[in-house]
């Protein structure tokens, strides 16, 4: 197992081989969320040029989160049991064929089915490359800075997916099939001789194949359903029956790891009131993005006739925004903390879920829509690096993989099911023969739907600000007292008399007249 570099390691002076390590695992990271969004552009192309009808056009998109938010957990603890070097070369590798021959088939079949490759083969780069980053780089500001650089790349790779897709659009839906297949193969051939080489977990207890199957069996049944759910309907028997039984699998699964010697998933890591709220709030934050991305992409193609070129550079001011703030969201996680990141993150994208709720039939670019892409991509610079750090702090290096996998599913699932519930909050205010005041009328519950969502991700987040700021800023007067580091979320940890008074400091905060209690900041 790759040790951690360190923390003597000045952050300025990183190796070039250090260097070029981060720089192969950005590339893949990009590439797996450019393949989220990327498509989203071309699929009238891709429709026409296929002769594909509706329903199968939507699993061309589908086919990929499929695969990608599926098996995710079992690509993670994967990284951890065969190596995590190994698994992501491989991993990268399949994507590279999937992406070339997705360029070049000639039916739809072909092309969801290469898609479903690259998403599963995306379901083990993704947690392989972030556990490879945490095991390399010494937790605290080196790591914090490689982790602010490799999740602004993936941030940038959901912002720029729109812009690249609308620029090769214009010329074949293809490029946009094929552009990840040379930076794939590249980052491949870098990677060989560049990423360092990690011994595979011994003392495992062997191999959690039940947990694996109905693991994975569980989260493909559960995307399978919510992108289905809007087509078959919400109240559907069908669909009805496909959430029973993911939620059979799901217990099933939960069931199988709390008895197993080496499970899939240690459920123990989610009694962390710290690493819950990092899992949510990437469900919220992506989310709320993709459903946001839905609705404004419809609104510019469909309702005010703008090409996808002009769509695409519409979205541009927010991925340069997430682009050029990459070195600076590490120092700012060691100034101020995950925590206080991710809430001014999700006020600002509330704030500007909000602001574009304004616009109209003939908005003003600079006043209507870019309001709204600046605060949207400041939201994502701040809040998508933290969230990594945040659920990756304090894990040791042999579950690494596995709490990488579950963040990675947190931020597809919740993609998948938020996306999923406001096209049917769309469709249902959809009339049945709209003018284009109706349909933009229609959207609108939809963008009111998106906010609710990072206002729920801003709530959960402050629930951590307040219960830590209660838990840690009283002492009792006259105990002992030791500068300590403050924690990754920006709090001071206890003392240990500080922790031996915790209860009784409890108790007196309910009777601050009968003892004296000094309240530090």
């Amino acid at each position: 197992m790759t040790s951690p570099l360190p923390t003597s390691v000045p952050e300025g002076r990183w190796t070039p081989r250090l260097w070029g390590t981060l720089l192969v695992l950005c590339a893949a990271m990009f590439l797996d969320a450019l393949d989220v969004l990327m498509v989203g552009v071309a699929l009238p192309s891709i429709g026409s040029d296929l002769h594909l009808t509706t329903s199968s056009l939507q699993w061309v998109v589908s086919g990929y989160i499929l695969g990608y938010g599926g098996l995710l957990l079992l690509g993670g603890r994967t990284a951890d049991l065969l190596g995590r070097r190994q698994v992501f070369l491989v991993a990268l590798g399949v994507f590279a064929v999937a992406s070339l021959l997705g360029g070049l088939v000639d039916s739809g079949p072909l092309l969801i089915a290469s898609r479903f490759i690259k998403g599963l083969s995306a379901a083990f780069t993704a947690p392989a490359g972030l556990s490879i980053i945490t095991t390399t780089f010494a937790e605290g500001p080196l790591r914090n800075r490689a982790l602010s650089i490799y999740t602004t790349c993936a941030a940038t790779g959901f912002s720029m997916g729109l812009v690249l897709s609308g620029l090769l659009t214009e010329a074949s839906w293809r490029l946009t099939m094929l552009l990840p297949a040379p930076i794939a193969l590249i980052a491949l051939i870098a990677g060989l001789r560049l990423l360092p080489r990690s011994a595979r977990e011994k003392d495992h207890n062997g191999y959690d194949i039940p947990g694996a199957v109905l693991g994975t069996a569980s989260m493909l049944l559960l995307v399978f359903t919510v992108v289905q759910a809007p087509q078959a309907g919400w109240a559907s028997a069908r669909t009805l029956l496909s959430f029973l039984a993911a939620a059979v699998l799901l217990t099933a699964f939960v069931a199988v790891e709390r008895r197993s010697a080496g499970p899939l998933i240690r459920l123990g890591v989610l009694r962390s009131g710290t690493q819950v709220r990092a899992q949510l709030g990437a469900m919220a934050f992506f989310g709320s993005y993709v459903g946001f991305q839905f609705l404004v992409t419809l609104y510019m193609q469909s309702l005010l006739g703008w090409s996808a070129l002009h769509t695409a550079l519409a979205f541009l001011p927010a991925g340069a925004l997430v682009a050029v703030s990459s070195t600076k969201v590490g120092a700012f996680v060691d100034r101020f903390g995950t925590q206080r990141l991710i809430a001014v993150g999700f006020a600002s994208m509330v704030v500007g879920y909000a602001l574009f709720l304004r616009v109209g039939l003939d908005p003003v670019y600079a006043t209507a829509v870019l309001p709204s892409m600046l605060l949207i991509g400041a939201a994502c610079a701040l809040v998508f690096p933290s969230l990594n750090i945040q659920a990756t702090s304090g894990v040791e290096d042999h579950e690494q993989g596995m709490v990488s996998g579950l963040l990675n599913t947190s931020v597809q699932v919740g993609g998948a099911i938020f996306l999923a519930v406001v096209t049917a909050v769309v469709t249902a205010h959809t009339p049945d023969h709209p003018s284009p005041a109706a349909v933009l009328d229609s959207y609108r519950p939809g963008l009111i739907v998106v906010t609710g969502i990072a206002l729920a991700g801003l709530l959960v987040t402050l629930t951590g600000l307040r219960s830590r700021r209660s838990h840690h800023s009283l002492v009792v007067a006259g105990s002992p007292r030791r500068e300590t580091e403050p924690l990754i979320d920006g709090t001071q940890p206890l003392t240990e008399e500080a922790e031996a008074l915790t209860e009784e400091a409890e108790a007196l905060t309910r009777e601050p007249d009968a003892h004296r209690v000094a309240v530090r900041d």
